[in-house]
């Protein structure tokens, strides 16, 4: 036997020879490439986004944190590694073909099978939504089911054509997308735990809510005419809001300026009542001066408005006055 290496030629001899001569360093690599292979299969490293699911001859034993860790060699332990800490994405109703910097491409490729939902009203409409998911516990995700993605996915689009069915097709399309996801999304949490798959939704989101592509100009239509009319009911609530408060203000402010003239009217009779018993009680204690301080009061209050007063005796005759004469007044016994 020869071997031919670097335009020299080595026979079987040569070659045992060498063997003889560094048996123990071959010796050595031999025992270093060992514990390299069995350090390998000893120690196993999980990444900071990843859980490692032991197994021990096929049989779940423990999740293991990121960080290194020791397994049994030989076979005996296999850790298999999940990324629990990465949020995963599944489409519906569109495929996300590449992403090109911020542009982002979509396959031009129907899923109308996916997409098209019967509404609680006898509508069609076309919903497009991704679910986002972790996965919370990965060895209920790697045995609990045989194919978690394709469950995942059948879940889904099942309470998405469940929720929609309970609605109309004019929320769907317009006020009640929010509303549909998240009761998307609560149902879909239940399933997940009911059967125990290790999956946490973190959101459901509707990319784009239309209806079907036949039918499409007339639902534009009536979208534009409910635009149109919602602008009338907002114009005419504003003229409302202008209007009603101000009447308010003004008959707030009549009725309390009446209140306030009823109470004035009140108060004043009442001191007028008063003023009037506590005249009739002097009155009682003393008629004639009473009565004469009485008729006083009134001469004065009267007299006080007379520009040019003559005062003459009842039992004089043939009295002639001259008002030219009189300036402020004449006054005569």
């Amino acid at each position: 036997m020869k071997v031919v290496r670097e335009n020299r030629q080595y026979d079987s001899d040569d070659i045992e020879r060498f063997i003889k001569e560094n048996k123990s360093k071959l010796f050595i690599v031999f025992v270093v490439l060992i514990g390299i292979w069995i350090t390998g299969s000893v120690f196993y490293t999980v990444e900071p986004d990843e859980e490692a699911v032991v197994l021990r001859f096929g049989r779940y034993v423990n999740t293991t944190q990121p960080g290194l860790h020791f397994k049994l060699p030989f076979g005996i332990d296999d850790a298999v590694k999940v990324k629990t800490k990465r949020v995963f994405v599944e489409e519906f109703g569109f495929r996300t073909r590449s992403a090109e910097g911020r542009r982002t491409t979509y396959s031009k490729k129907s899923f109308d099978a996916e997409s098209l939902m019967l509404t609680g009203d006898l509508n069609v409409a076309d919903v497009e939504w991704t679910v986002h998911y972790q996965i919370s516990e990965p060895q209920k995700y790697l045995f609990q089911t045989r194919s978690p993605i394709k469950n995942i996915r059948d879940i889904s689009e099942a309470i998405m054509r469940r929720v929609a069915g309970d609605m109309l097709v004019n929320d769907v399309l317009t006020v009640g997308r929010v509303e549909l996801a998240l009761n998307v999304k609560v149902l879909m949490q239940e399933i997940f735990d009911r059967y125990n798959l290790g999956i946490n939704v973190v959101t459901v989101k509707l990319q784009d809510v239309n209806p079907p592509e036949p039918v499409q100009p007339s639902f534009n239509e009536v979208n534009a005419a409910k635009q149109e009319q919602e602008q009338v009911i907002n114009n005419a609530e504003r003229k409302y809001n202008e209007i009603i408060p101000e009447a308010r203000g003004k008959a707030d402010k009549a009725i309390s300026k009446a209140k306030a003239y009823a109470t004035e009217v009140v108060n004043r009779a009442k001191g007028d009542t008063d003023r009037f018993k506590l005249v009739l009680k002097e009155y009682n204690k003393a008629p004639l001066v009473t009565r004469k301080r009485m008729y006083l009061d009134t001469m004065n209050i009267v007299l006080k408005k007379l520009e040019n007063p003559l005062i003459v005796d009842n039992k004089l005759k043939g009295l002639l006055p001259i008002y030219g004469e009189l300036k402020k007044g004449v006054k005569s016994e």
